[in-house]
């Protein structure tokens, strides 16, 4: 009785083990598979206000990262492309600021070129203003 007691803990143990095995490797799989995917937008500027900034952010929060125009800026009839724009989500949002501080965004699809034409028509986030 007690070597039959002995085989189902050591038979337990060792489903245990196995099962433990397998969680990591499932574990392991999932965060090498994870890859950035890279998209280019190209930003038309058809309104009549110059864009001073542009900047990128995850969809669903404000995390702006830094002006992608560098010195530059998109007058008015011009137009700005980024490229090789890295996404680690399917979306990403483009936020362009005008010379009057006001902000237009659009969410571009990871994987894609993009065109994303403003207009005077487009509706701006002022700040209340």
């Amino acid at each position: 009785m007690r070597n039959s007691l002995t085989k189902r803990n050591l038979s337990r143990l060792i489903i245990f083990c196995v099962g433990l095995f397998a969680l990591a490797v499932i574990s392991t799989a999932r965060t090498t598979t994870t890859t950035t995917t890279s998209t280019s937008v190209n930003i038309v500027n058809n309104s009549n206000r110059e864009i001073a900034n542009v900047y990128l952010s995850h969809v669903d929060v404000d995390d702006w990262g830094g002006n992608q125009l560098g010195e530059a800026t998109i007058p008015s009839g011009q137009s700005f492309n980024l490229n090789n724009v890295a996404c680690d989500q399917q979306q990403v949002k483009v936020i362009a600021e005008d010379q009057d501080g006001c902000f237009v965004s659009t969410v571009a699809t990871c994987g894609e070129s993009v065109t994303w034409t403003i207009t005077s028509d487009t509706a701006r986030d002022c700040g209340g203003n």
